[in-house]
């Protein structure tokens, strides 16, 4: 092994033994790089960071794999990701961003009630294949609820699609009580974040109901007169 690594498990290990029991992620802030250089820098560390987790899961990953698969010094690590949970949330935020980006795709052409039904329809199907397909997903949304800045990541990204999902619902009906609309619209985008959770931690089959049920729901209210 390099020796450019053995300073960070030495350090890993004091912390490791430092720490309690449980797993617990830090909210340091990752540094946003400025630089072409330093960007290209950060995406081979947050791609070592990726192929990592859906190795071995979140937990089990240490920064100094991370570096030593991205071809990175330790200490180029650091100054971008303080912790493997900066890294984290980064991650999480990506993927938080793509899906807001097919949300909106998605329901920027919708007119009617029926084409809002089968956007969202849609969008239920793709997220939920989305959380199948990418282990590193599955691995960051799963730890969400014992991460208190991941639950707020979380949340934040609910409100951002909720009001992505009110906007259409205010500009099919302009008479609706927004405030109602906002709330509803808020709920339903967290309910289908938490079903895609509650639906990975189960068997296939199980899974598949409990997603087919979410959708039911959310399109009768939806749909519902207001």
């Amino acid at each position: 092994m390099s020796t450019r690594f053995l300073g960070e498990f030495e350090m890993e290990s004091a912390s490791a033994a430092a720490a309690p029991q449980q797993t617990k992620r830090s909210t340091a802030a990752a540094k946003i790089p400025t630089q072409q250089r330093s960007r290209e820098r950060v995406e081979r560390m947050l791609a070592a960071a990726s192929a990592l987790i859906s190795e071995g899961g979140s937990d089990a990953m240490r920064m100094s794999e991370v570096a030593e698969r991205a071809s990175v010094p330790i200490g180029s690590l650091y100054q971008f990701f303080p912790d493997k949970g900066a890294i984290i949330r980064t991650l999480a935020e990506r993927y938080n961003a793509l899906g807001r980006e097919c949300i909106e795709k998605e329901l920027a052409p919708v007119r009617s009630l029926d084409e809002l039904s089968g956007a969202f329809a849609r969008l239920v199907d793709i997220y939920y294949a989305m959380f199948l397909a990418e282990p590193v997903m599955r691995d960051i949304w799963s730890g969400t609820q014992a991460d208190k800045a991941l639950r707020d990541i979380d949340l934040d990204d609910s409100r951002q699609t909720g009001r992505l999902l009110a906007n259409v619902l205010e500009r099919l009906d302009p008479q609706a009580d927004r405030g109602a609309i906002a709330i509803m619209a808020f709920l339903i985008m967290n309910l289908g974040e938490a079903t895609m959770r509650l639906a990975i931690s189960v068997e296939r089959q199980e899974g598949d109901a409990l997603v087919a049920a979410y959708k039911q729901m959310a399109l009768r209210e939806l749909s519902a007169p207001r």
